[in-house]
């Protein structure tokens, strides 16, 4: 490596302790989508501490620090800081307790299920090894430390928040995920990365009656049931074996007893697709699919379509990627891989895609190394490696966190300290 990234990566042996004592009490506390108040103030006020000029509360709970280190490059990284209402089976003695009260009135059990608690102190160790040796890059490096990925609002509220007005336009946009690979795996992958994503809620409407006189009723259970069947079709028959796609029909409900017909059924869909052209198509197929069922059940009324949530797709600059890349092939050696497609979703895209600027977004694994061989032995990765959203999902401490904070303070050196 050359003189800015050794001059910048010898600080972490003098933070290791500390991150790792930090991504602890994360981890033992986390908090929902815009609820994230005290990891933010545990953000902010490290980001002052270090001399970072710091403004909190966009978007509700985002926070942003910069440091300047003279002329040069513009380098944004961003973090998520929420975490899922996920009861913990982990074991961990930093295992997650919190039980905030929820939307009716009881406890939540909420942990951190997908690693943001591995992705904010990540971007605090690389913000300390930035600030710790500021003679050896130039630039400006602006933390981010976005809400709410996990209900694809908070990098919108940010940006609806005066984002774009209230820290430096950057040259480059960078971010990483977690991901159940084995720790100290960093994988990148130009173009399409992770998946679009929209949910849809389907109301199909029938005709109610006894369950003995089917005859008087137009029945949405057989109604959806049917359209559950014919949209297995869309993406095996009208869409190309080479083109990645994903319909899911997660939720049915209909009904309130078994000798009951009732009046509707509401059906709850994910799509995940990889393309903008792909998306369209889908999701019009699908809207096809519904209403032809309908009218060949005889439905009295149209159906009713909600999208209620949208992820777009992460496609990954080239150019940047390539840089990163090779910036990681150095330091990381044979850990530095290309990574496969992913079906997971973010919102992150839309913040560079508000400031109009190249981004890219690598995954790092923090999956134990030999429970990971000794999966992959026995052909048992899918049933024995715990993925994110998993309430035993936890990543390991290390090498995950020197792995974070190294493909951070790498990649940001990729323009800082040329």
């Amino acid at each position: 490596m050359t003189d800015p990234y050794r001059a910048v990566l010898a600080g972490l042996p003098g933070i290791r302790s500390g991150l790792e004592d930090l991504y602890r009490d994360l981890h033992r506390h986390p908090e929902l989508g815009l609820r994230e108040h005290r990891t933010a103030k545990t953000v902010s006020d490290a980001l002052r501490d270090l001399g970072y000029d710091v403004t909190d509360g966009i978007g509700g709970t985002g926070v942003t620090g910069v440091l300047a280190g003279g002329d040069g490059p513009t380098v944004m990284a961003r973090a998520d800081m929420d975490a899922l209402p996920v009861r913990e089976r982990t074991g961990l003695p930093y295992a997650s307790t919190a039980t905030p009260t929820g939307p009716d009135g009881t406890g939540q059990p909420v942990m951190h299920a997908c690693g943001h608690d591995v992705h904010v102190t990540a971007l605090l160790g690389c913000a300390r090894l930035l600030a710790g040796a500021r003679d050896a890059w130039r630039g400006r490096f602006v933390a981010l430390f976005q809400p709410s990925e996990e209900n694809g609002d908070g990098a919108r509220a940010m940006i609806d928040d005066g984002l774009t007005t209230r820290v430096p336009r950057p040259d480059v946009v960078l971010a990483q995920h977690v991901l159940p690979y084995p720790a100290g795996y960093v994988g990148t992958r130009p173009g399409p990365f992770l998946s679009a994503a929209d949910s849809l809620r389907v109301t199909v409407h029938g005709r109610g009656a006894h369950g003995s006189m089917p005859q008087a009723a137009v029945d949405p259970v057989v109604m959806a049931a049917m359209i559950v069947v014919r949209l297995q079709t869309v993406v095996s028959r009208e869409l190309a074996a080479t083109t990645p796609a994903v319909v899911t029909v997660g939720s049915i409900h209909a009904g309130s007893g078994p000798n009951v017909i009732p009046d509707s059924a509401v059906l709850e869909l994910n799509v995940r697709t990889y393309d903008t052209a792909t998306r369209t198509q889908v999701l019009e197929a699908i809207e096809r699919v519904v209403r032809a069922e309908c009218q060949a059940s005889g439905s009295p009324e149209e159906p009713e379509f909600e999208r209620t949530a949208a992820f777009p797709p992460t496609v990954n600059d080239e150019e940047a990627t390539r840089r990163v890349a090779d910036a990681f092939a150095a330091h990381f050696g044979d850990d530095a891989h290309t990574i496969d497609l992913q079906t997971a979703s973010e919102d992150m895209s839309e913040i560079p895609a508000a400031f109009g600027v190249p981004f890219t977004y690598w995954g790092i694994g923090g999956i134990d190394p030999g429970l990971y061989a000794d999966a992959v032995r026995r052909g048992t990765v899918a049933q024995d490696v715990p993925v994110n959203h998993s309430p035993v999902f936890a990543p390991v401490v290390q090498p995950t966190l020197d792995t974070g904070v190294g493909a951070l303070t790498v990649a940001a050196l990729a323009w800082l300290g040329a």
